[in-house]
């Protein structure tokens, strides 16, 4: 029985042919991306701006009452909630600002819980309360600091590993990648207001992984041939390297999206975001491998003689020496 092969041994496409127009289009998304996060902004969850957030489920309706539960719950008195629907139709999420003093009066915030939902409970037969978060301003500031500076750490760590095990311009090449995959996913986020909190981080953190898992063996291919074909135009070699690794990168890609796609559609809500950013991460970080960071190290002057050693005055007195001149 022969095994299933993706991508023939025979297989020479030409996918530096076309690295300008596509370096183009992907730098248009990535400025349409920052600028949809700076006009358009990202919907931060509780995590990140503090408040409190009840998730609420109608059992036996279609649809959440949106309409009638905002007028239900400012009524209250404690000011205008934030609804919004996420995964099913009959699932919401109520986002409300932490009572004045809570912070230092955590029962203040318990008691405009425990009125809200009793309130919903009693209007709606069919409300069944999923959970209640609660996150002071303070600490959804030192929360959004952190998640930044991880993202951001993670990035310049990938970067400097790359730098020492190859050359800089490896180096420079991944974090370029790792940079276009993390904004086209928050551009995603911008353009469907999905929620944003800390699983997302998470997801980020993922796919930054995961993009550098992609790159180093397409990276570390490059470096072989570049050994092994001295006289090779780097195009072509470049051209020669994606085509080699390319069965392993679809593998591996298509493995997880059946999974990431299975629970995309069977998945609870409540990861519906999280599993929303892994799966266009691979989409984008499986792209980014053929299309940006290989391409990239021709503008960055990477030759054959790129991984020669540097030969000192030491060096070549020895070699002159074993060759008998």
């Amino acid at each position: 029985m022969k095994l299933l092969k993706l991508v023939p041994d025979n297989t020479n496409i030409k996918f530096l042919r076309w690295r300008g127009p596509f370096y183009v289009i992907s730098l248009l998304l990535m400025a349409a991306s920052l600028g949809l996060v700076f006009t358009k902004g990202l919907n931060l969850g509780v995590d990140f701006i503090g408040g409190q957030m009840i998730r609420v489920t109608f059992t036996q309706s279609a649809e959440a009452p949106v309409a009638p539960l905002r007028g239900e719950i400012e009524a209250l008195g404690y000011g205008e909630p934030i609804i919004q629907r996420y995964g099913k139709p009959n699932e919401i999420s109520i986002r409300m600002k932490l009572p004045e003093g809570a912070d230092h009066d955590s029962g203040l915030s318990d008691k405009m819980a425990r009125t809200i939902t009793a309130d919903i409970k009693a209007k709606h037969a069919d409300a069944r309360v999923d959970g209640v978060d609660s996150v002071s301003g303070k600490v959804s500031g030192e929360l959004w600091h952190s998640a930044v500076l991880s993202l951001g750490l993670a990035a310049l760590a990938v970067a400097a590993y790359i730098w020492l095990r190859f050359e800089w311009q490896f180096g420079v090449g991944a974090l370029f990648s790792l940079v276009h995959d993390v904004t086209l996913t928050l551009g995603l986020f911008a353009v469907t207001q999905l929620e944003f909190d800390l699983t997302i981080v998470a997801a980020l953190l993922t796919l930054i992984g995961y993009s550098l898992n992609d790159t180093i063996v397409v990276y570390d291919r490059i470096r072989e041939n570049l050994k092994k074909y001295r006289k090779m135009p780097m195009p072509e070699l470049l051209d020669l390297s994606v085509n080699e690794t390319l069965h392993r990168t679809l593998a591996t890609s298509l493995s997880m999206l059946i999974t990431l796609m299975a629970l995309l559609l069977l998945g609870p809500g409540v990861i519906f975001g999280f599993t929303a950013a892994i799966t266009l991460g691979i989409f984008v970080g499986t792209y980014s491998s053929i299309y940006m960071a290989a391409p990239i190290l021709i503008w960055l002057k990477v030759t054959s003689k790129s991984f020669v050693p540097t030969e000192n005055a030491l060096d070549k007195q020895e070699r002159l020496a074993r060759e008998g001149v």
